[in-house]
């Protein structure tokens, strides 16, 4: 069943001009250091090395705990699951298993060596969710920016779950926020070596992987974001809608690219509904499991 909501927001606090400026040190600087617990720099592929930091509550949850994986932003080319225990200590705060992986960067890789590292990062979470109290029938994939073209890739493209022995049915849903998730043409030069050739690049684009049997999705954006047009996030609503898929979309008429994810800071919660969003959602693809 096609599910629509369309719903939008404002964002207000006296933390909003901190939440816009604040660059991640400083977010993990005022990142309480209590209610989880942290398992670091554990080897989820053995071939390449990389790793992820698992974040796991610690207060009880009825018949296990909701995992979310979470992937980083920042063009394919630079970021660090170091750079986000502000994401892993707020979802844990909310009584899930926060899951933040590495993954491999151009130039070192391109088109599809990261999605195939989120795949066998969302592979681990799935058969170690229990370690950490975790329940793989309440798997969320979660990102933001690129992050989120990574998560939508897996919702929507069978193909990289299957490779590592997967399935879409393994995911409760779905959460982008500021996704890129339909820019061609593409012109820069960077982003054309990156997911190259050019007779592959509508391949790469999670609008055409749209088939309608996708988990449900909510979608986060900024309609002034100047990073990542809020465009993006209108075009896969349509598709998921026209395909008979499930998507709940939530659009800010003022809010920027970082302040996105900067929100879901426990400190800056305050200033801007975005996790309370994230969390109905979650809620609510888990009810009766």
């Amino acid at each position: 069943m096609t599910r629509l909501r369309i719903l939008i927001s404002t964002a207000i606090g006296a933390c909003a001009l901190l939440v816009g400026c604040t660059g991640v040190g400083a977010l993990n600087a005022i990142t309480p250091d209590r209610g989880y617990t942290l398992a670091e720099d554990v080897v989820y592929d053995g071939s390449t090395k990389m790793k992820l930091d698992v974040y796991a509550p610690t207060i009880d949850v009825v018949g296990g705990a909701p995992v979310v994986v979470f992937f980083y932003g920042g063009r394919w080319q630079s970021g660090s699951k170091d750079d986000y225990r502000f994401v892993g200590q707020a979802l844990a705060a909310q009584g899930y298993v926060a899951v933040i992986p590495d993954y491999r960067l151009y130039p070192d890789v391109r088109f599809p060596s990261f999605l195939e590292d989120s795949a066998k990062a969302m592979r681990w979470a799935h058969d170690n969710a229990s370690r950490f109290r975790g329940d793989a029938g309440k798997l969320f994939v979660m990102g933001h920016s690129s992050g989120a073209y990574n998560a939508a890739m897996l919702a929507l493209d069978p193909r990289f779950l299957k490779a590592v022995g997967g399935s879409r049915d393994w995911l409760s849903g779905m959460i982008g926020l500021a996704g890129p998730y339909d820019f061609l043409p593409i012109y820069d030069p960077t982003l054309r070596d990156i997911f190259g050739p050019p007779e592959k690049f509508q391949d790469t684009q999670p609008i055409f992987h749209v088939d309608g049997e996708n988990p449900p999705l909510l979608l986060m954006a900024g309609q002034d974001d100047e990073v990542v047009q809020a465009e993006n996030t209108n075009s896969l609503r349509r598709a998921v809608i026209s395909a008979g898929g499930a998507v709940d979309v939530v659009m800010y008429p003022k809010m920027s690219h970082e302040k996105l994810v900067s929100s879901l800071a426990t400190r800056l919660q305050s200033s801007t509904d975005v996790m309370a969003h994230v969390v109905e959602f979650i809620n609510e693809n888990t009810a009766g499991r």
